[in-house]
Parts: C-alpha cells; sequence; structure tokens
C-alpha cells in the first residue's frame, strides 16, 4: 500500500454518478450532500387586457424568453364570472373585487405557461411587485405598469398555485412540456 498520495492520480465519479448521488442524499435525508437540485417547473402568466391594449405582450414574452423561460403553453381567451371568482377567490369579498373582474374583463387575455428551472421565482422576479408604482425599474411592471391593478400581469405565486392555475386555464392536451424537450 502507498503511502505517498500525491502520486495517485486525482480521481472523481463521472457526472451522471454525482447525480444519482446528490439526488439520492436529497430523497433520503431531505438534505442535498454537496449539491444544489433546481426544479424544472411550469408556472402560469396571464397578460391582463391592460397588457394587450398598451401592445406590451411581445415586449413582455421577449423578457420572459431571454431570461430562459420556455413557452409550453399559449392561448388567448375572454374570463367568465366563473374563472374569475374561482380564480380570485382569495379577494373576492373585498370592495374592489367587481372592479378587478370588471377590468379582466374589458378584453381577452393571454395565458401563457412557462417552464424553466425555479420558473416561479424567476417570473416573479422578472415581473416585480404587485403595484407597479413599487417595482424597480428593469421589472416588467416597474417599467411598463400604471398601478396595482393596472399592472399588465399575474403570475403564479408558488408552485403549488402554479399547478392548481395552470389546471383552470389549461387542459393536459394544450401543454407541450414533452414535445419540446425533443
Amino acid at each position: 500500500m502507498r503511502d505517498d498520495k500525491s502520486q495517485l492520480p486525482d480521481w472523481h465519479p463521472p457526472r451522471a454518478v454525482r447525480s444519482v448521488i446528490c439526488y439520492l442524499s436529497f430523497v433520503i435525508l431531505s438534505v442535498p450532500i454537496g449539491c444544489h437540485i433546481r426544479m424544472v417547473e411550469t408556472t402560469l402568466v396571464l397578460l391582463k387586457p391592460d397588457c394587450i391594449a398598451q401592445k406590451h405582450c411581445g415586449e413582455v414574452i421577449s423578457r420572459f424568453e431571454r431570461a430562459g423561460l420556455d413557452i409550453v403553453g399559449c392561448k388567448m381567451l375572454l374570463l367568465t364570472d366563473e374563472v374569475l371568482a374561482e380564480h380570485y377567490a382569495h379577494v373576492a369579498d373585498r370592495p374592489f373585487f367587481p372592479e378587478l373582474r370588471s377590468f379582466m374583463q374589458q378584453s381577452p387575455v393571454i395565458a401563457l405557461a412557462l417552464s424553466g428551472e425555479d420558473a416561479v421565482k424567476r417570473v416573479r422576479e422578472l415581473m416585480g411587485p404587485t403595484d407597479s408604482r413599487k417595482a424597480a425599474k428593469g421589472t416588467i411592471r416597474g417599467d411598463l405598469g400604471k398601478d396595482a391593478m393596472m399592472n399588465l400581469i399575474h403570475g403564479s405565486d408558488s408552485p403549488e398555485n402554479a399547478a392548481i392555475e395552470l389546471k383552470r386555464f389549461f387542459s393536459d392536451s394544450e401543454l407541450f412540456e414533452e414535445a419540446l424537450k425533443r
């Protein structure tokens, strides 16, 4: 047996083996050992009536694409009272809800399903806070929005809500995550 370790070649496990070790350490221990697992997520984005009226759709979509997010679903639709009541159930009892409902029904919206690593967090960072007046320059709302309602865009606020919202606006056959991997 050798005592001089400087003569031994450096050996590192192949990338596939490192990935398996990382994954297993995360699954078994719920703590990754020496690795960071990024989650590929799909999230919902709605381009609101003000975004469409002001012709900002191309700019907004371009920002998401430049950030490396993939469009895996896209459609234009009119929002019904039922969909809006479900989508905004958390504020449906607030005094501003009738105005919000009216605003969201002024014109069709564009629903996007965006996919990528940490998509929910990245979309929220690109959007900026709900109130456009408080949003930093360089964010979508900071550059193009007007206030808390006319803020151009909705984005899911968590992976769990993204899953719920995607089912509200897209059927499985309208999402193309697997087809775009080829």
